[in-house]
């Protein structure tokens, strides 16, 4: 069968090549690899900035933004053949710690956790692959076209229940909320704030109108073009998902928020740049208003769940608009390159 594959921690390694067929272990679902999306995380693969093989292997499968249709599923498992499915991402280290052994493994404190297409296990980039029935999570079937959105989807579900969780700490009704980026990340973080009712707000330096301005209004969204947080300082926003880790609107959203206000960092800011700040100001602002910063990744089983509910009350036009590219697996090296209007590339496998 065929797969994309690479060398992790060698540049210029991807490549589509024919491996065995998997064969399912115990309580294992064999698959029907359908498409896989790609994202930032396995560009960074590709430029070997990160990645860790198999034990004994050099090359790995690539690719965690799973979709797939079971073709074997082991007897009392809760699957059955022709069930759309996607696979976690993330497993708990052999030896867990306190979290990992609760099921929090995406909250692991020894690092020694595997991901699939990233770290010591193939991933989904594949025309077949096997996931362990305690690690795979059934789709709505309406979600047959872009279900491969459920992982990033799993990243925003994780950060609102963290939201909910640290506004329980006292009276907590967040009206107004802001996204800054419009990549996948923050138009599914928009999405879920929709969902909750909330007046939602997203920032990006793409150019209105266009398309992420375009997929916000149908939100009913409000879609700013701007690289500052100016437009906030005076209706301040309850909650703020930061997804673009650019240094100085991390800096400025730390004290735009509302009093008791929550920042989520989702976005990885790169290392090497310095930015003048008034720490003074940053702390007492935060300390006299009782507001939070705090960040997150990854996700687990739960968040997979809710992501996969969350996407399957969402409009299905809507969520085609984000995939901007998708390509057959034979190509597959095309969407490596992001191109200015990507929003989501996705690799067909069955093509």
């Amino acid at each position: 069968m065929r797969a994309l594959t690479f060398v992790p921690g060698r540049k210029g390694t991807l490549d589509v090549e024919e491996v065995p067929d998997p064969r399912p272990g115990q309580g294992e679902l064999l698959v029907q690899g359908l498409a896989v999306g790609v994202c930032g995380t396995d560009r960074e693969l590709d430029r070997a900035e990160y990645g860790w093989p198999p034990p004994g292997r050099e090359r790995m499968v690539i690719g965690h933004e799973s979709l797939g249709r079971v073709l074997e599923a082991p007897e009392g498992s809760a699957f059955s053949p022709g069930n759309l499915i996607v696979g976690v991402v993330r497993r708990p280290d052999p030896e867990p710690c306190g979290a990992c052994a609760r099921g929090e493994f995406d909250m692991c404190r020894n690092g020694r956790y595997t991901e699939r297409g990233i770290k010591e296990i193939d991933g989904y980039a594949s025309e077949r692959w096997t996931v362990e029935a305690g690690y795979a999570v059934r789709l709505d079937p309406s979600l047959e076209s872009v279900g491969m959105l459920v992982e990033p989807t799993s990243v925003v579900a994780k950060a609102w229940e963290q939201i909910e969780r640290i506004g329980s700490r006292a009276w907590f009704e967040p009206r107004r909320l802001l996204i800054t980026g419009a990549g996948p990340i923050g138009l599914l973080a928009a999405l879920l704030g929709r969902q909750r009712g909330l007046e939602v707000h997203v920032l990006d330096r793409s150019p209105a109108p266009g398309l992420k301005s375009s997929l916000v209004e149908e939100l009913g969204g409000t879609y700013h073009s701007s690289s500052t947080l100016e437009a906030f300082h005076d209706a301040r926003p309850d909650v703020i998902i930061e997804c673009t880790g650019a240094g100085q609107l991390v800096i400025d959203a730390m004290t735009t928020t509302s009093p008791a206000g929550i920042l989520c960092l989702c976005g990885l800011s790169p290392g090497g740049r310095t930015h003048r700040v008034d720490a003074g100001v940053i702390n007492r602002d935060i300390v006299l208003e009782n507001d939070v910063v705090f960040g997150t990744v990854n996700g687990n089983l739960r968040h997979f769940r809710a992501a996969a509910a969350a996407l399957a009350e969402a409009d299905p036009g809507w969520l085609e608009r984000l995939i901007t590219r998708r390509v057959p697996l034979s190509r597959a090296l095309e969407v490596f390159e992001p191109a200015d209007d990507d929003v989501k590339a996705v690799i067909d496998l069955t093509a």
